[in-house]
């Protein structure tokens, strides 16, 4: 008999209480089981529905948010989605800073709720006062009966999941959870649902934290990456990194670092075998739990919180262009980039910005390309490396023009190609502006490429 399910008096009722699925398709081999908690089920599509809401509560119950209010906040999108969500329900206005970098299909959906959208670049210093969150610290504090909700210092955020989400898993698995496996982002999801399943189990229930590949949290150097709405980017010219205040390092007992690439096929996959269709986040926190899962044994039993659908990235991790131009997956058709590449010449000669040109050329390989791309300027920044952070190029032949003591200043980007894209497709992509292309794999450059090795 089908259950008529719950009738709410209202949607923000309907958040939480969300399925657990279990995985049996891309566990081939695993003996484990690895079940999915699906909080894109919440009515705004995310896991941040918790906190938009439960943070909109305490603030109203303080007093910090009072009726004719506005509710600002700097947002990846989900916070945002949900945020607009309850604004729209309980009759605030709502102005969301988000990162350029954000899929389109959030906006359109921030924008659908009745939600104002501030743009501002998504790759600036955390000083910067363009930056996400310091530009919605201002304008809440430039209106009269603003309210910042700071996801990344409210102590609502993680308390949410430690008197929701926690307990849900709890009684869902019926006790037998083994694992917890999360990303971070603000922290608020792994920190608040980790601190219930630990009491609840007296320390039994393993932690662990997925996160890109170059997040800080887990010892990268902080360079961009492509999955959204998790870990933590650091520009090279941020003065104190802060981490928020809502993470707690202390629940964390093990981190699985998760390349883009693997993240971006497995949602991929998932999509096409189970039926699911998830995030570049709840990819990335899936990759790291079928990791772990596959050294475990068949009374354990691993649960991975999936944070969003991949419905607001139809326009990313699903369109098969994008996923061709960024060199996550290859063509139909051949040959492809990586055909044509010189067999010589591996990795990537970059020059990091804010050095001198004296200091450029004396590092400089006798084989470097006539342009090279120029890179933000990281600790231990060497001359061959992949790189996610290209800020522009500039010609040997205009650094040797240069005094020596004159500080690099890069030109324009070079065009880039998948490295699986079909030489077909990038020659009638990439305009010739005689310059040669960087060749992308995993959303990072690779190396670099004169045109005519395409023709």
């Amino acid at each position: 008999m089908i259950s008529p399910g719950p009738v709410h008096d209202s949607l923000t009722a309907g958040i939480g209480a969300t399925p657990l699925v279990r995985l049996d398709r891309v566990v081939d081999g695993i003996a484990a089981a690895v079940h999915v908690k699906a909080e894109y089920a919440n009515p705004g599509g995310s896991v941040k529905d918790r906190a938009a809401h439960a943070m909109v509560t305490a603030a109203e119950r303080d007093g910090r948010l009072r009726p004719g209010g506005t509710v600002f906040e700097g947002t990846s999108g989900n916070t945002g989605i949900g945020l607009a969500m309850v604004a729209a329900r309980r009759g605030y206005r709502c102005v969301l800073v988000v990162p350029d970098r954000t899929a389109v299909e959030k906006i359109a959906l921030l924008r659908a709720y009745g939600a104002e959208v501030v743009l501002t670049p998504g790759t600036v210093p955390q000083h910067d006062p363009r930056h996400v969150r310091r530009l919605a610290e201002r304008l809440a504090a430039e209106t009269d009966g603003g309210w910042l909700a700071d996801q990344y210092t409210n102590p609502a955020n993680p308390l949410v999941h430690e008197h929701t989400t926690g307990p849900e898993i709890w009684a869902q698995t019926s006790g037998r959870i083994t694992h917890l496996v999360s990303g971070v982002g603000t922290g608020g999801t792994i920190s608040g649902t980790s601190r219930y399943l630990r009491e609840v189990s007296g320390g039994r229930v393993r932690i662990v934290a997925a996160d890109p590949a170059t997040s800080r949290y887990s010892g990268g150097d902080g360079s961009p990456y492509t999955v959204e709405a998790v870990g933590h980017y650091l520009n090279p010219d941020t003065v104190v990194d802060e981490w928020p205040q809502t993470y707690d390092p202390s629940v964390v007992d093990e981190f699985v670092q998760v390349p883009d690439g693997d993240a971006v096929r497995l949602v991929r996959r998932v999509a096409r075998e189970e039926g699911m269709l998830l995030g570049g986040s709840s990819g990335t926190a899936l990759a790291a739990g079928l990791q772990v899962a596959a050294g475990l044994g068949p009374d354990d039993v691993v649960v991975v919180i999936a944070p969003d659908s991949g419905r607001a990235y139809l326009s990313k991790y699903f369109d098969d262009d994008w996923c061709v131009r960024l060199g996550f997956v290859d063509a139909p058709d051949g040959p492809r980039v990586r055909d044509v590449l010189p067999a010589a010449a591996a990795g990537l000669t970059v020059v990091p910005v804010g050095r001198s040109t004296g200091e450029v050329l004396a590092g400089l390989p006798a084989d470097a390309p006539d342009v090279l791309p120029v890179v933000a300027d990281r600790d231990g920044a060497g001359p061959d490396r992949a790189s996610g952070d290209a800020v522009g190029a500039v010609a040997v032949s205009d650094l040797r023009a240069a005094a020596p003591g004159d500080p690099v200043r890069p030109g324009p980007l070079l065009a880039t190609v998948g490295i699986g894209e079909s030489v077909a497709g990038a020659l009638a992509r990439v305009p010739d502006d005689g310059r040669p292309l960087l060749v992308v794999a995993d959303g990072r450059i690779v190396r670099s490429l004169p045109r005519p090795a395409l023709t």
